[in-house]
């Protein structure tokens, strides 16, 4: 039997629309058609339909959120992705997701509680990493920066160029800021009293 298309999925998922227009899961159905199509327009309208008809559809509010982001709406991701995880606290994309919308919106604290969550959910998540990284570098801490991102390279994420270079800074700024040790020494210039030998 032969695959069905991209064309071909999306005429069956509108069908389906069409015979059941209140039906949420079909709207999220067309979504998801015109998201794998890369049909990103159609996919958002289609998604906020089917949360409008079902406010409680997690799933449609998680695509939502991603197909917001990919069109460079993050007001609008970090609206949908925030849904999505105050209904699915332990959905881990909503919460990288929600990361990546504070991320473009300059909120380096608000990117830096997403990442923690999503590495509660998955320690290993390279990209989670990476991420609190970038949230750790941008609030001036780059110690932790470099342990996230050294763990990120690890799990097989690699940091920009961009990133290495504004991390080695932060590292030299931090390091010539830490006050230098006292060295002692004698202003006399007279010598000190011998320690006596022992017999």
């Amino acid at each position: 039997m032969k695959a069905e298309t991209r064309t071909q999925r999306i005429e069956r998922c509108q069908a389906a629309v069409d015979a059941k227009p209140e039906s949420a899961v079909a709207h999220y159905n067309l979504g998801l058609a015109y998201q794998k199509a890369g049909r990103f327009r159609q996919a958002e309208e289609v998604y906020a339909k089917a949360v409008e008809l079902e406010p409680e559809l997690t799933e449609a509010w998680v695509n939502l959120g991603g197909v917001r982001l990919h069109l460079w709406d993050f007001d609008g991701c970090l609206e949908a992705s925030q849904m999505a995880a105050e209904q699915r606290d332990d959905l881990l994309v909503a919460h990288y997701n929600l990361g990546q919308a504070h991320l473009y919106l300059n909120h380096p604290d608000d990117l830096l509680a997403c990442m923690e969550r999503v590495l509660e959910i998955d320690r290993n998540h390279a990209a989670g990493h990476y991420h609190a990284a970038i949230a750790q570098l941008a609030l001036g801490n780059p110690g932790s920066a470099r342990r996230h991102a050294e763990k990120a390279s690890t799990l097989g994420h690699r940091p920009t160029p961009d990133f290495l270079k504004a991390l080695d800074k932060a590292d030299a700024k931090a390091a010539a800021s830490k006050p230098q040790p006292v060295q002692m020494f004698e202003i006399t210039g007279q010598k000190g009293p011998e320690k006596e030998k022992e017999e």
